[in-house]
C-alpha cells in the first residue's frame, strides 16, 4: 500500500537517478543484519517454489532480468526482496560509459520504459571481484542460495567480425563465478549488435563459448537471449542452433524496437525519447507469442526463461502455463514495487491450491 506513494516520489526524479537513489537506500538498509533480516521477512517468497532448471537449484522461479543490476552491486538487496535468481550485466570486457544521457524514459500511461543505455558497465574485472565476494558470502548454502547468471556482450568499439573474442573473454573471466551465462546479441542499443543474431554469427559465438565450456571441469549452462522482433524464419534458425551447438536454454525476450500498442500520450513521449528498446506492458502480447512459438517447436529438454511485459501476477501465471520454466521481471518490478515477487508467489500458491 505504501509503494504508490514512494513511486510517485521516485518518479519525480529522472529515471536513472531514481534507480540509483532507491538502490542505495535499499543496499544501505541491507548492510545491517537487522535491516536485511527485516526486509527478508517482509518480502519472502511464500510456499515451496524451488525447482531444478538446467542443473541448477533455483530457490524460486522468479528472477530479475539483466540490465537492472549491471555490475553485481545489489545482490544482497535483491535476495532480501525474494528473487530466486538475478541476471547481472550486460558485462563487457572493458568498462564503458554507455550512450549519452538522457537514455532512460518512462511511459507511465502504458506502464512502459524506453532505454538506450548501451551496455554501460564497470567491465569484467570489477564484476568478477564482486561476484567472488558474493560467492564467499553465500558459501555452500543450499535451498536459500540465490542463483546469479551472467549476461555477456561486446564492447561498442569492437567490430562485429571480432565480437566472438569479446564474448569469449568475458565468458572465460567470469566462468568460475557465475552460475549460468546468457549471450546477449539482441539489445537494440549497441550499433550493429542485432546483426549478430544471424545464424552464422551465432554459430561462431556460441560454438566458441561451448567449446571452451566443455573443456572445463565444471561446465556452466549457456543460454541465448533473443529479440521479440524476429520472424518465424529467424526463430527457426535459433531453434536449429539450440541443437547444433548445443545450447542449454533461451531467454525470450529482450526489448523491442517496435512502438505498437501505445496510447496517444505514450506515442508523444516515445517520439521525444527517440531510439531505444521498449519494455513493459506493450511488449506483453509479443513476448507471449514468441514463447508459444518456441514451446511448440523446441525440444522439450530445453528450458525457456520468459521475460518481457510481465506486469501483473496474472501475466506471470500465464507464462508458466505457456511453458516457461522461469520468468524474469524488470519494468514490472519498477511499476509494481518490491512486493511484486512475493505477490507472484502467493498467486502461484493460490493457483496450486485451486487446482488440487
Amino acid at each position: 500500500m505504501l509503494y504508490p506513494l514512494i513511486r510517485s516520489l521516485l518518479f519525480a526524479l529522472p529515471p536513472e537517478q531514481a534507480h540509483h537513489v532507491s538502490m542505495r537506500w535499499l543496499s544501505a538498509a541491507c548492510s545491517f543484519d537487522a535491516g536485511e533480516q527485516f526486509i527478508t521477512r517482509c518480502f519472502r517468497f511464500p510456499g515451496e517454489g524451488g525447482k531444478n532448471v538446467f542443473g541448477l537449484p533455483f530457490r524460486n522461479p522468479v528472477g530479475l532480468g539483466a540490465g537492472f543490476d549491471k555490475n553485481a552491486s545489489y545482490l544482497p538487496a535483491m535476495k532480501a526482496l525474494g528473487f530466486g535468481f538475478v541476471e547481472i550485466g550486460t558485462v563487457t570486457p572493458l568498462a564503458q560509459a554507455g550512450n549519452d544521457r538522457p537514455r532512460l524514459f518512462r511511459l507511465p500511461a502504458d506502464e512502459a520504459l524506453i532505454n538506450r543505455m548501451g551496455f554501460n558497465n564497470d567491465g569484467m574485472d570489477a564484476v568478477k571481484r564482486r561476484l567472488a565476494d558474493w560467492n564467499e558470502r553465500e558459501g555452500s548454502q543450499t535451498g536459500s542460495r540465490m542463483i546469479v547468471g551472467g549476461n555477456i556482450g561486446k564492447n561498442k568499439v569492437t567490430p562485429n567480425e571480432e565480437a566472438w573474442k569479446d564474448y569469449l573473454r568475458v565468458f572465460r573471466h567470469l566462468h568460475a563465478e557465475a552460475d549460468y551465462f546468457v549471450v546477449n546479441v539482441s539489445s537494440p542499443n549497441t550499433p550493429g549488435l542485432r546483426a549478430l543474431q544471424d545464424k552464422e554469427s551465432l554459430v561462431k559465438i556460441c560454438g566458441t563459448l561451448q567449446e571452451y565450456n566443455q573443456g572445463q571441469q565444471h561446465s556452466k549452462p549457456l543460454l541465448l537471449k533473443i529479440a521479440p522482433d524476429l520472424t518465424h524464419g529467424q526463430l527457426d534458425d535459433i531453434l536449429e542452433l539450440t541443437a547444433e551447438i548445443p545450447l542449454n536454454g533461451l531467454v525470450a525476450t529482450n526489448t523491442t524496437i517496435e512502438r505498437n500498442n501505445l496510447s496517444a500520450a505514450s506515442e508523444q513521449k516515445s517520439r521525444v525519447a527517440g531510439a531505444g528498446g521498449l519494455s513493459g506492458a506493450p511488449l506483453r502480447r509479443r513476448s507471449v507469442e514468441v514463447l508459444q512459438y518456441l514451446k511448440t517447436h523446441i525440444h522439450p529438454s530445453i528450458p525457456i526463461i520468459s521475460s518481457g511485459g510481465i506486469m501483473t501476477e496474472a501475466d506471470a501465471l500465464e507464462r508458466f502455463r505457456e511453458g516457461a520454466e522461469l520468468i524474469q521481471l524488470w519494468t514490472g518490478f519498477i511499476y509494481r514495487g518490491p512486493s511484486f515477487v512475493k505477490n507472484i508467489g502467493e498467486a502461484m500458491r493460490s493457483e496450486l491450491v485451486t487446482a488440487q
